[in-house]
């Protein structure tokens, strides 16, 4: 079939602008500066998607200095022309891109990196991170009113990131939307001890100083990674089930006989494995270090972190979040209810496991404490807003909602569901619609008007 010329020339035309909408997509150019959660827009950063952090951090307690050295695999998701990090404060020394010199620039928080050349899309790459400093730890009213992150302690100090303080002492994608894997080698002087995520690889004394290597060969986000430094009592071996666990005690707390913390976290971790499924992690545990200022604990990912010795349900709680939160993590940080909520009925499950109280009661209890008027029943539980996303009612009201559920649906489908949410989303990232979804398929029925009234909708539900 041949082709008149005013045909011929408008194919060819067509092939030109069809040429240059290629060029311009395929045309390199800079990562966001952050991944647009709208409680932290320039949390994370775009452009790239982070595969492992290799991070060397060398801290010195008498004078709080941080020299950290991080090397970040990651694998850029558009052809790049520069992209950004998140770092705290903490002061940039050198950076490399696949082992070359790279530009660098700083605007508070972020640093932009511009390598030598593009990074092409689809392409692994590293880029090394030299820096140092004293780290300092945030407040304000998001955790409790607390200060939060990097927290000197009287022996060394606690290292408890949620939502957005890892940047405060290493160079990241500092979002739970971007999980990695990670190495982490904690240099601190003679007689004290590192403890992070995962397993312990090695310990080696360097002139003064102890080196411990820790591996995370799980996906983790960043305000879940810990290092942890001071003096520790350090209790090894298996739980009954055989998971290996690690719990690290700070001797000042030695004779807190409240709870015994090796064997209740043996034994919630083996009942949430038969409960939410298998236990995501290679190690379970627990850093129980004496830092009265923070006055909260945090589920670090394969050991919780505790700012003193806690009760049996808190300890509880903190490993529920290895399962809601840690393996399956929140999409935006609006959806924090998929971690507290669940971990605070994961309470009451462990209180009816107990025989102590049912959920059901521990749900009227609760429902019953708090009058119509009450503030507690004016937070939207499935987007809090920003500075009170850890309000008592993402708790409360959040466990309240499984309840409901489970009443409408029945134990089968509910205790079906829990399990399948952790293995469908295991090491990734989840919100609330996903939830519902699932919990629509597993049970057969529609759920929609459940989850407007207990999570959408302020003020207290009729029951």
């Amino acid at each position: 079939m041949a082709l008149s010329r005013s045909a011929r020339l408008g194919a060819l035309a067509t092939a030109a602008a069809s040429f240059l909408v290629i060029a311009a997509s395929s045309a390199p150019k800079p990562g966001a500066d952050g991944i647009g959660d709208p409680y932290f827009p320039q949390l994370g950063n775009g452009g790239f998607d982070a595969r492992h952090y290799d991070l060397d951090v060398a801290y010195n307690p008498d004078t709080d200095r941080l020299d950290g050295r991080t090397t970040l695999t990651a694998r850029a998701t558009q052809n790049l022309s520069s992209f950004d990090l998140d770092l705290q404060k903490l002061e940039v020394t050198k950076v490399e891109v696949n082992g070359r010199r790279a530009d660098f620039t700083r605007a508070g928080d972020e640093i932009r990196v511009t390598p030598r050349g593009t990074l092409s899309k689809g392409r692994t790459f590293t880029v090394t991170v030299t820096y140092g400093g004293v780290p300092e730890a945030l407040n304000g009213p998001i955790v409790f009113g607390s200060d939060y992150g990097w927290m000197k302690t009287a022996d060394g100090v606690f290292v408890a990131c949620e939502p957005n303080a890892a940047s405060t002492w290493f160079p990241s994608s500092d979002h739970p939307s971007d999980k990695a894997t990670y190495d982490i080698r904690i240099k601190a002087p003679k007689g004290l001890t590192g403890v992070s995520n995962g397993r312990l690889i090695s310990t080696y004394d360097k002139g003064a100083s102890t080196v411990t290597h820790w591996r995370e060969s799980r996906p983790m986000a960043t305000y879940l990674a810990t290092a942890t430094i001071g003096k520790f009592d350090v209790k090894s071996g298996r739980t009954p089930a055989g998971t290996p666990i690690y719990v690290a005690i700070d001797p000042v707390l030695a004779n807190s006989n409240s709870v015994d913390v090796y064997a209740v976290t043996a034994a919630a971790t083996d009942y949430w494995s038969q409960i939410f499924g298998p236990y995501p992690f290679e190690e379970t545990g627990a850093i129980v270090d004496d830092m009265p200022e923070a006055g909260f604990s945090l589920e670090v990912q394969s050991k919780p972190a505790y700012s003193a010795v806690r009760s049996e349900s808190t300890i509880v709680h903190e490993l529920a979040h290895q399962w809601f939160g840690d393996s399956v993590s929140v999409e935006r940080w609006k959806d924090i209810w998929l971690n507290e909520g669940f971990a605070t009925y994961a309470q009451w499950l462990w209180s009816e496991h107990q025989g102590v109280r049912s959920a059901h009661d521990s749900f009227l209890a609760g429902y019953g404490s708090r009058p119509a008027d009450s503030s507690f029943w004016q937070t939207v539980v499935a987007d809090p807003q920003r500075d009170t996303m850890f309000a008592s009612a993402v708790y409360q009201r959040g466990a309240m909602t499984l309840q409901m559920l489970r009443e409408r649906i029945g134990d089968t489908a509910f205790f079906k569901l829990l399990p399948a949410w952790t293995k469908l989303h295991r090491y990734g990232n989840a919100n609330t619609a996903d939830f519902i979804r699932l919990a629509e398929k597993i049970s057969g029925r529609q759920l929609d008007d459940l989850f407007q009234t207990w999570l959408f909708t302020p003020g207290k539900p009729s029951l």
